[in-house]
């Protein structure tokens, strides 16, 4: 019941009830003058759970949280924050050499030796779009859409996420204006050395679609593929690159705040 509830494990939920509760002391229960205990972490990291993973409004929790809509909205912004400062160094950055080398243990094992991650981009849709910029973040869906680029593990790890480009813009100046390949550029990217049919190698490689402009750190399908080498080929590429396509649509449907961000 909880695992429904809160779309994650109790012991995750206290562990990170426990993290924001040291880091910042606005989520400790404190007292106010007449001695009567005010809310305690459970209420608000509750509050703020539920806008995440329903996208309910902050006034929606009064009734079962039992806590205001000025405090829920408080609580979500310092909840947001500390996130970021508690395990932005575990979670929200680049792989270092560790992570490279799982990753290359991992694309060897799938038959592709070198891969770092699938590469895509997802138009989030912009409900509460002002009408004057409706043209500029309108594109073939019709409605205004921010992209969001991003690349992904076979766990889901989104390790690279660039977000707030307008959604008249595709992959190719998504790609161009982001800094994925800057580290690799200025040579302060992590070593990925691997081995193809005795050749050596020094850098990793995504997989992406046939959008993206045909360079060495980009492998794509084969569009029409002819004879049973390169249909097998395009096969396990495609299958290999849905997992960002995975990650996106996890991360729609267990935080159903990114369909209605505005609402808060």
């Amino acid at each position: 019941m909880f695992r429904r509830r809160y779309r994650m494990s109790r012991s995750l939920f206290l562990r990170i009830v426990d993290a924001v509760k040291d880091h910042d002391y606005y989520f400790q229960q404190r007292s106010d003058g007449l001695g009567r205990m005010g809310l305690s972490p459970l209420q608000k990291v509750t509050a703020v759970f539920r806008m995440l993973a329903y996208g309910l409004p902050a006034d929606a929790t009064d009734e079962y949280v039992k806590i205001g809509e000025s405090t829920a909205i408080e609580s979500m912004t310092k909840f947001c924050r500390a996130m970021v400062e508690i395990f932005a160094e575990r979670y929200l950055r680049t792989p270092n050499a560790n992570d490279i080398a799982r990753l290359l243990y991992i694309g060897k094992k799938r038959g592709f030796p070198g891969m770092l991650g699938s590469l895509d981009c997802m138009h989030w849709k912009w409900k509460n779009c002002p009408t004057a910029w409706s043209g500029q973040y309108t594109g073939r869906s019709g409605s205004p859409t921010i992209i969001l680029e991003a690349v992904a593990d076979y766990d889901l790890w989104i390790w690279h996420a660039y977000f707030g480009m307008p959604g008249t813009n595709n992959d190719i100046n998504v790609l161009e204006s982001s800094n994925l390949f800057s580290n690799l550029a200025q040579g302060i990217a992590p070593p990925a050395h691997y081995v193809i049919q005795g050749k050596e190698y020094n850098m990793g490689y995504y997989l992406a679609d046939g959008i993206y402009p045909k360079w060495a750190t980009i492998v794509q399908t084969i569009q029409q593929p002819q004879g049973r080498k390169k249909k097998y080929f395009a096969m396990k590429q495609e299958a290999c690159r849905k997992d960002v396509e995975r990650a996106f649509g996890v991360l729609q449907s267990r935080f159903a705040i990114v369909a209605g961000s505005a609402r808060f």
